[in-house]
């Protein structure tokens, strides 16, 4: 193994200073939220929605869309991007990968940004709303897989 360069951090290190930019939420403070008008961006590949089901209503945006899609002066946003006070709750598998993306969503100006602590996981063990990924009851964003089943 080689020194570690001048500048580098480890992935520890990001993470820490990812969520020291947010205020993160439990899966029941999202899904009020989410009630109340709160966009649900699910991040996760689609074989991890194959296998653990959907939040019924979220918006399906893979990770390597979601700067496009949400940024407010690109011009492959989503058309319900409304601007940059818009609430975005964003979830992956466990909460560590939502995390790096709600703090990227912040860097475009998306301040009110932030990611739901456990993940899809939390929000499942906690008896929110989830649905099998066949009943597509998720919103496929543009560039997004839908979940595939064998």
């Amino acid at each position: 193994m080689t020194a570690k360069p001048d500048g580098a951090r480890s992935i520890d290190e990001i993470l820490a200073a990812a969520r020291a930019r947010l205020v993160r939420v439990t899966a029941e403070q999202a899904f009020s939220e989410f009630r109340d008008g709160a966009t649900l961006v699910d991040i996760r590949p689609a074989a991890q929605r194959a296998a653990a089901g959907e939040i019924p209503g979220s918006v399906v945006v893979e990770r390597n869309h979601l700067e496009w899609r949400f940024d407010p002066a690109s011009d492959a946003r989503l058309p319900t991007v409304s601007g940059y006070d818009q609430r975005l709750i964003v979830v992956c598998e466990e909460g560590y990968t939502s995390s790096l993306a709600a703090a990227s969503l912040h860097d475009l100006g998306l301040a009110r940004a932030t990611d739901v602590i456990g993940g899809y996981r939390a929000w499942a063990a906690a008896g929110l709303p989830t649905a099998r990924a066949e009943e597509r009851a998720a919103a496929i964003a543009p560039g997004a897989s839908a979940a595939v089943f064998r």
